[in-house]
């Protein structure tokens, strides 16, 4: 099969082929010169060359020039005539990945850009399918650099493709073929805009393009009144081929504001200058933005149906202790819980913002909490139990892992997608049912790699030396009783600011100082710092836990605990005495400490999650019938 297809394609035959690949049913073309007809006969390109065929030569992978954002693949194509420089596009990386693109490879370019750079062809591929039945060829033909037709000789130039843009000199005024490259991206229904350029395809050298975009977010305008005044807005905006973020600075914010609606489709032309993206205000993987010109023209389409609704890139619950602190991801989950709207003051700029914290969970057996601020704060009202998906959620690892949903981020409420009708079916058929753990304390456990922890018993945490290792602490799961609570010093008054939790000082006037941020409270923020005694099967130990584990083991929180202490002491020891003999799976860090000179393990709690004992029940069934002998 592959001889027979080298055979047909060296007789030039790199034009139609079936989608079940047939020597066959090769239509022979006395020139094979798809690549040129791409950059300099585009009228004929649809009625010779439908659907290219091209054979991949070579593929360079190309690092990234933002931490965080996918590699990049430089392909050089073959028509069997010419050679054409190509980039692959990272919504078809996956054929790399899979390992289904390789050298020598036979390809159908289902959708491309074409750009040109001072007499240099740059093919932008959005879209490719591998020929895979003919395996890896070498090189088919004798290729030579594709030129344009009006030149005989174009002179090199120093160009280099590399983290989604393209680098190197000035590029010339565009010729007329230059200016009218095609495109097979998402066809429009207006000729006005017939040359629709793809987001991916977007760079500082491109000229006079057009772009067909849906808004998914649109921000609040911003103002800013320090050296000088100004104000601006950015938006999100959405075609087939990726995302690239937007923004209209004072005039264009008052021209563009009313403008530009969430959820709408617009034609977008240049001038409009293209920038490398600022990654720190924007949750989109594109290496380049948009900033709108007084010149740029903006024209709501009439087709509004051809540009997808959304794009999202999921991670699941229980894979955010994996993820990077400050890391920007896309979350879907069921909504568990709504606490009340909240106000905090910003320290930087003492301005008051409203929050509300919620919960989601989804079929990973974990949930989070994710912070909305500001209008969607307040105007959040969705119903328990209900789909949400969220996009533009920066992780944190306050309180184990978190997320917070970012200014230039967005909801949607029961989205319309396959994953979201998926989650609702688990969640309805078994996943209302279950319990679900938390992230608590998760923060040194990412920097250990991010690791899962292994269950170990008592005797084996103490056996193995687990913590004696001075440079790096160790991590452990261990499923342990609580037999003693020390209940002498199990608080200490803490900050009452926002992520603070640093201790207050008595100042004797009434009030409670913190040095950290130089404030006083007139009361302080009980929070625990408990001792516990736990014993299993094999042993005893202690271990130290702080206040989400205490909240959890005593059931109140270490305020109400001290106001029992101060008001009634025999119900503090009830409580105390009540939280003696649960059993909890124990989540905990091993760490070589300094006390008193003497150098000791000490063992810290970072979750805690009550026993299941009918899930443990199950889980033991199912071990002894692994020992059955029939």
């Amino acid at each position: 099969m592959a001889e027979a297809a080298k055979s047909h394609i060296t007789q030039g035959a790199l034009k139609y082929v079936p989608r079940v690949f047939s020597p066959s049913k090769l239509r022979p073309h006395q020139n094979s010169n798809c690549g040129s007809a791409i950059f300099n006969e585009p009228t004929t390109l649809d009625r010779d060359y439908p659907v290219p065929i091209c054979q991949v030569v070579q593929i360079k992978t190309l690092g990234s020039q933002t931490e965080g954002t996918p590699e990049r693949y430089r392909l050089v194509l073959s028509d069997v005539q010419n050679f054409v420089q190509s980039m692959l596009a990272t919504q078809a990386n996956h054929v790399v990945h899979d390992g289904k693109l390789k050298k020598g490879s036979i390809v159908r370019l289902k959708a491309f850009q074409a750009n040109a750079v001072k007499g240099k062809r740059i093919l932008i591929v959005l879209d490719l399918e591998v020929i895979e039945s003919l395996g890896e060829l070498e090189k088919i033909g004798e290729p030579v650099v594709l030129k344009d037709k009006d030149e005989e000789d174009v002179k090199p130039v120093n160009t280099t493709i590399a983290g989604g843009g393209f680098y190197g000199n000035k590029p010339a005024e565009p010729t007329r073929q230059q200016q009218a490259l095609p495109s097979r991206a998402a066809p429009t229904s207006s000729a006005s805009h017939a040359n629709i350029y793809p987001i991916e395809g977007l760079s500082p050298y491109a000229h006079k393009w057009t772009i067909k975009a849906r808004v998914t977010s649109k921000s609040e305008i911003k103002e800013w009144k320090k050296a000088t005044e100004g104000k601006l807005f950015s938006v999100n905006l959405l075609d087939e081929s990726g995302e690239i973020k937007a923004t209209g600075f004072n005039e264009q914010c008052d021209q563009l504001y009313d403008v530009l609606q969430e959820g709408s489709v617009y034609y977008i032309s240049s001038p409009c200058r293209v920038n490398l993206a600022k990654k720190q205000f924007s949750n989109l993987s594109n290496d380049y933005e948009l900033t709108f010109d007084r010149d740029t023209t903006v024209e709501k389409a009439e087709d509004q149906e051809s540009v997808p609704q959304m794009k999202f890139n999921f991670t699941n619950i229980a894979s955010l202790q994996d993820i990077d602190k400050d890391t920007t991801i896309d979350i879907l989950g069921v909504l568990k819980d709504v606490a009340e709207v909240s106000e905090i003051t910003s320290k930087s700029t003492h301005r008051p913002y409203s929050k509300r914290e919620i919960t989601l969970v989804d079929q990973s057996g974990y949930s989070v909490k994710l912070t909305v601020w500001g209008k969607l704060a307040t105007s959040f009202d969705a119903n328990p139990e209900s789909i949400i998906a969220f996009k533009g959620a920066k992780v944190s690892d306050f309180g184990g892992r978190s997320l917070s949903l970012l200014s230039s981020g967005s909801m949607s409420l029961d989205p319309d997608i396959s994953e979201a009708h998926q989650l609702k079916g688990w969640y309805d058929s078994q996943g209302r049912r279950e319990t679900f753990l938390a992230h608590t304390g998760m923060s040194a456990a990412g920097a250990a790699g991010g690791r899962r922890e292994e269950t170990k018993t008592v005797a084996q945490i103490k056996e193995e030396g687990l913590g004696m290792n001075p440079e790096t602490p160790d991590y452990f799961n261990v499923k342990a009783t609580i037999v003693y609570i020390k209940q002498d010093s199990f608080s200490y008054p803490a900050c009452l600011s926002p992520d603070c939790n640093k201790k207050v000082t008595d100042e004797g006037d009434g009030t409670w100082r913190c040095e950290k941020c130089n404030i006083n409270h007139p009361k302080p923020e009980h929070r625990y710092i408990l001792t516990l005694s736990v014993s299993d099967h094999t042993g005893q130990m202690y271990l130290n836990a702080f206040d989400d584990v205490g909240r959890l083991v005593v059931g109140k929180s270490a305020d109400e605990m001290m106001e029992l202490k101060e008001n009634d002491l025999p119900a503090m020891e009830k409580e105390f005495e009540n939280a003696n003999c649960t059993s909890h799976y124990f989540k905990c860090r091993a760490k070589m400490d300094t006390y008193q000179d003497q150098q000791r393990v000490r063992y810290q709690v970072m979750s805690a999650i009550p026993i299941d004992f009918k899930a443990e029940a199950h889980k033991l069934a199912e071990l002894i019938k692994l020992y059955n002998i029939d």
